[in-house]
């Protein structure tokens, strides 16, 4: 059974400040973990370890900071099987997934140590004679790095991997129910020789040493990825100590379905899109808008597609999707599904394995019948429940998909190649995509939503780095 552990300046440290018994949300009787607590004094301890490691950090040439992130990477795809396997274990992602998530931060970290060698400013000319007027990146400082549970590997490395390439250091506090799986990450990395006090960890609840973070360390930047309620509040701290803040927050992504479209290929990736990970996704597709010549024939077909998705341990590789990652996203989960079964007609609902007492299982569920104000079509559900919405042309469709207060991600699926681009110009979210998932974003593409699904800057792709450095402008006289 695993324990996790904070590393902390280069050392690892197994706090005291109470423990959390973690269980396999496939198989509640198998306890995989304990989770150590930390306090307010690690949260500090980690501050100062990373901003005595900026100074000789920052200094580093692009390429050495680069050589150390093609390590880190080298070092998780060893052990991309064990770390897949910790997280399926804890948060209950299946295993298929999982491992392409790892590969995905294996390729992130490569994809961002390439940029530790290239140019990184621009020679500006000045209107005075014999002066060179140029621009070059400069870190921030100290970053703090709080990431979810739904990618327990990719998100914190999609953050990490961008700040340390622009020379800063890293605080990162995970979410708890990702705890053993972020310690062995911090294991991993540790073993390649990173420098101590460059990456520090610190394990435990946001509420006892979250705001600590916020509040009390000396940051200058803090990357944050979780509810909408969460990040509009580190969004208000941030701002009133002047700190750079970035939040990815909540998604009602739609899938529009027109009367062109290809079923065989658009059912697959709505299906895929909605119910992946359980649904626990924030680009997930929780609306399904289709156009009415369509409907009967999109419904008949979807409500088969989910009839047919296996539910099960995360463990088994045929299995489509597993449970949700705890307790508490059970019960949140399916006071929607019991809603839908009161409020909405239930247009199909998927089976539960035979050991569903034993899990965190909710069988997918696809609800239609009601209106587009409906709790069920506006609020952010994060499980395996989908509504569906009929329209009467295209212009109800982009009407019905903006009618929410998220923007992050949707999609159009047609063969028009007017209303596709129509689409892409009208729909307001930050990741727009024809005839493919709302989910699923590339990692060297921009990621970012509109409206309260962030604060407006973007990750991934050569967009982080905006973030995680600032633009200083330089002059100097010949004379």
């Amino acid at each position: 059974m695993m324990n996790s552990r904070n590393w902390i300046g280069g050392e690892w440290v197994t706090p005291s400040a109470g423990t959390i018994v973690i269980k396999n949300p496939s198989n509640l009787s198998e306890e995989v973990g304990v989770m150590h607590l930390s306090d307010v004094s690690h949260v500090r301890q980690a501050e100062q370890a990373a901003r005595a490691a900026f100074a000789s950090w920052s200094r580093q040439t692009g390429a050495a900071r680069a050589g150390h992130l093609y390590q880190m990477a080298a070092g998780l795809e060893t052990s991309l099987e064990e770390l897949a396997t910790i997280a399926s274990t804890e948060m209950g992602k299946p295993i298929a997934e999982m491992r392409g998530e790892v590969m995905r931060g294996v390729n992130l970290l490569r994809y961002y140590a390439a940029e530790g060698v290239r140019a990184s400013g621009q020679v500006i000319p000045s209107s005075e004679t014999d002066v060179l007027q140029y621009t070059k990146r400069v870190p921030l400082g100290v970053v703090g790095v709080i990431t979810p549970w739904n990618f327990p590997v990719a998100i914190p490395v999609w953050k990490f991997a961008p700040a340390l390439i622009c020379g800063n250091t890293v605080v990162w506090k995970p979410a708890e129910f990702a705890s053993l799986t972020a310690s062995r990450m911090a294991e991993i990395f540790a073993s390649t020789g990173l420098p101590a006090g460059v990456l520090n960890l610190v394990i435990g609840k946001g509420s006892q040493i979250g705001d600590v973070l916020l509040e009390q360390s000396s940051l200058n930047a803090v990357s944050f990825t979780g509810s909408t309620a969460t990040g509009r509040h580190v969004a208000e701290v941030c701002a009133r100590r002047n700190v750079k803040y970035q939040t990815e927050m909540g998604g009602k992504n739609a899938a529009i379905v027109l009367n062109d479209a290809s079923l065989d290929k658009t059912i697959a990736m709505i299906v895929s899109g909605a119910f992946r990970s359980a649904g626990q996704k924030c680009t997930a597709t929780s609306r399904i808008i289709v156009e009415s010549g369509i409907y009967d024939r999109f419904v008949e077909a979807f409500a088969k597609a989910t009839s047919q998705v296996k539910l099960g341990a995360a463990l088994d590789p045929s299995v489509y999707l597993g449970p949700v990652a705890s307790a508490g996203q059970h019960k949140t989960v399916m006071s929607y599904v019991n809603m839908a079964r009161e409020q909405a007609e239930i247009i199909a609902e998927g089976s539960l394995p035979d050991s569903s007492a034993d899990g965190y299982y909710i069988r997918p569920l696809v609800a239609a019948g009601i209106d587009a104000d409906h709790p069920l079509v506006q609020e952010e559900i994060f499980g395996p429940v989908a509504t569906i919405l009929k329209a009467a042309d295209f212009e109800e469709t982009i009407a019905l998909c903006n009618r929410t207060v998220f923007g992050l991600s949707a999609s159009l699926f047609t063969r028009d190649l007017t209303y596709a681009h129509r689409f892409l110009d009208e729909a307001q979210a930050g990741m727009v995509r024809v005839n493919q998932e709302t989910a699923g974003v590339e990692y060297q593409a921009p990621f970012g939503g509109m409206k309260l699904s962030s604060s407006h800057s973007r990750e991934q792709g050569q967009a982080a780095l905006d973030f995680y450095s600032e633009i200083k402008t330089c002059a100097i006289s010949y004379a």
